[in-house]
């Protein structure tokens, strides 16, 4: 278990000492694993015993095209707070982010939401207009919701979670992570956590006064078309195609959130599998160093416990 130690500053924020539990799950990625249905009603029904305040779904969830709005249904009917945030994927097949957005269900492309005693921030990573995009998916948030970011955080009087799909620090960043580290650093007396999906990895950087969390995907590890493998019977990587270029979880990764402002703890509880068939390690993958294959690479959502300086 991930245990995080609350600055003081940040538990002054608190309205209430009740315990807030919110249940995470990320790049469920309907539209490339074989199984996601099932993925999906493992993490619902595994919610439903822990009795979490929110659902949150971290993006790369499922294209909103007609066979997969049961999938998108199912999930926002399983709790009356079930959030969702954009993920490059979520648009793939020409959907715009606002199509996806209303297929979805979001009040916006990024939002802020109260959820008892603290606020949760939404962005959206999916910007365009960087200088840095060479085509291909965007990874940038922009000058206008950086606006709307600063507003938020000046005006927030609860203790705030930041939520993005793709990662301010760490591995496989945004295009401009040091605009947003500094716009988050200013703030951070305010704010428990910065929480990403996108990079299919487990991870946790403290950058600048606040810590970032990688939620590592619900399914698999992407190898590429280099590493093309079958770790299925033939019949299930014809139906679909691009299982082939991932290293499947045997078992869905997902987590639990909490935080418990009487124990001045954030805590992440999260799952362990193994790999379906050969690990991207045994393929020779090396687009990660060594250093971060060894760390971060692997079919889990770790267990850690860290405390965050000065607190």
């Amino acid at each position: 278990m991930l245990g995080l130690s609350i600055p003081e500053p940040t538990v002054r924020l608190f309205t209430s000492n009740q315990k807030l539990k919110i249940g995470l799950i990320s790049d469920l990625h309907v539209d490339i694993i074989h199984d996601s249905e099932t993925r999906l009603r493992t993490f619902l029904e595994s919610m439903a015993g822990e009795n979490p305040d929110a659902l949150v779904q971290m993006g790369d969830f499922a294209i909103p095209k007609t066979e997969n709005l049961k999938v998108i249904q199912a999930y926002n009917a399983s709790h009356p707070k079930a959030f969702h945030v954009l993920g490059n994927h979520d648009m793939d097949g020409g959907f715009t982010r606002e199509q996806v957005a209303k297929a979805f269900g979001m009040k916006d492309l990024y939002y802020s939401i109260e959820l008892g005693s603290i606020l949760m921030i939404v962005l959206d990573g999916n910007d365009p207009g960087s200088s840095k995009n060479k085509g291909g998916y965007a990874s940038y948030i922009g000058p206008v919701q950086q606006a709307w970011l600063i507003d938020q955080l000046e005006k927030a009087e609860k203790p705030v979670l930041i939520v993005s799909h793709q990662p301010i620090a760490g591995i496989y960043t945004i295009d401009n992570p040091q605009e947003i580290q500094k716009i988050l650093s200013r703030f951070s007396s305010k704010i428990l956590l910065a929480i990403n999906g996108h990079t299919h990895v487990d991870q946790q950087i403290f950058v600048g006064g606040v810590n970032y969390v990688h939620i590592n995907s619900a399914s698999y590890y992407w190898v590429g078309e280099k590493l093309s493998h079958e770790s299925l019977p033939s019949e299930v990587h014809n139906k679909f195609p691009s299982l082939k270029f991932t290293c499947p979880y045997f078992e869905p990764l997902f987590a639990v959130l909490s935080i418990d402002p009487n124990s001045k703890k954030i805590f992440i509880e999260g799952r362990k599998t193994q790999w379906i068939g050969s690990s991207p390690q045994e393929l020779g993958y090396s687009i990660l160093s060594e250093s971060e294959q060894k760390e971060n690479l692997r079919p889990e959502i770790g267990s850690r416990k860290i405390v965050v300086s000065g607190s």
